[in-house]
């Protein structure tokens, strides 16, 4: 089985990129991710699935689960210990889809 490793060194690089802002259908910014330590694994996800899906609808966001792998099956356990993952989750459950601003360097 693929780790979260495996499926991110399968995705494009992202050191371009300064920040991801993720709006809901309002247009209300209801997530940031930065390029710094810690979140440049999301950093990649999302910008993957922005490019395949052109925004994070439901399917966008079960993709996304796959390749977060084993760090999928922790943030359904531990709600709030992966924000990133957490907002995929909530796209799943409710249907709302986020669109997404990238700002380069």
């Amino acid at each position: 089985m693929k780790k979260f490793s495996d499926f991110l060194a399968e995705l494009e690089t992202t050191d371009q990129i300064q920040k991801i802002e993720l709006m809901n259908p309002a247009g209300e910014i209801v997530g940031l991710i930065e390029n710094k330590p810690g979140s440049q694994g999301s950093i990649r996800v999302f910008n993957h699935l922005f490019k395949k899906w052109g925004s994070i609808t439901k399917d966008a966001a079960k993709d996304g689960l796959k390749i977060y792998a084993e760090h999928a099956a922790d943030a359904e356990e531990n709600p709030g210990k992966h924000p990133n993952i957490d907002r995929l989750l909530n796209v799943i459950e409710t249907a709302e889809v986020l669109t997404v601003s990238i700002t380069n360097s």
